[in-house]
């Protein structure tokens, strides 16, 4: 009984070891921007918390009706705001993907509220809880980045490219002039 006891617990100290590891500490350094919500600080894949930014293949329209990359703009413009400082995540939980979610901030600045204030991602309210409802409503007030035109939810696009859409019929919004 006594060996069992051993064999079970050094198997959830491999199982639990590398989660307990990644929640030990916040995750601060020069963060990689993957995509519009998804750094990478020392080799962890960092999902951001709460918000759903364009896909990086995903297409928006603009304010003259001309499709653009949305997806591509929202990580650009995430690496030009964060300008090589240091980011620093607390992390949440893992997604099923192995990546850790967690709130980031840069200078202060919580990037989930930057990138959804200035229309570059989506508060989601799933899982949210619709923290970043009111940047959200400010940025869709004041016509910032996807707000100027026309966009699917990021969300939906993913549903779509799974069920084997193309990027450019799972970005195109029904509404928006062709």
């Amino acid at each position: 009984m006594y060996d069992v006891f051993k064999i079970g617990a050094a198997l959830m100290a491999l199982v639990l070891g590398p989660i307990s590891i990644v929640f030990a500490d916040d995750l601060t350094g020069q963060a990689s921007i993957i995509d519009g919500d998804t750094l990478e600080i020392h080799g962890t894949r960092i999902r951001l918390w709460g918000v759903d930014a364009p896909e990086s293949s995903q297409l928006c329209r603009g304010e003259d009706s001309e499709q653009y990359r949305c997806g591509a703009q929202a990580a650009n413009d995430l690496d030009a705001f964060i300008a090589r400082r240091p980011v620093s995540c607390l992390p949440i939980s893992l997604d099923r993907y192995g990546r850790t979610v967690a709130t980031c901030s840069v200078g202060g600045a919580d990037i989930g509220d930057w990138l959804v204030r200035n229309g570059l991602a989506l508060d989601w309210p799933e899982y949210s809880k619709r923290k970043y409802e009111a940047a959200q409503h400010d940025a869709e007030e004041a016509g910032r980045g996807i707000w100027k035109g026309s966009y699917v939810e990021p969300w939906l696009y993913r549903i779509c490219i799974r069920a084997s859409g193309t990027p450019a019929n799972c970005s195109d919004d029904a509404n928006a002039p062709p």
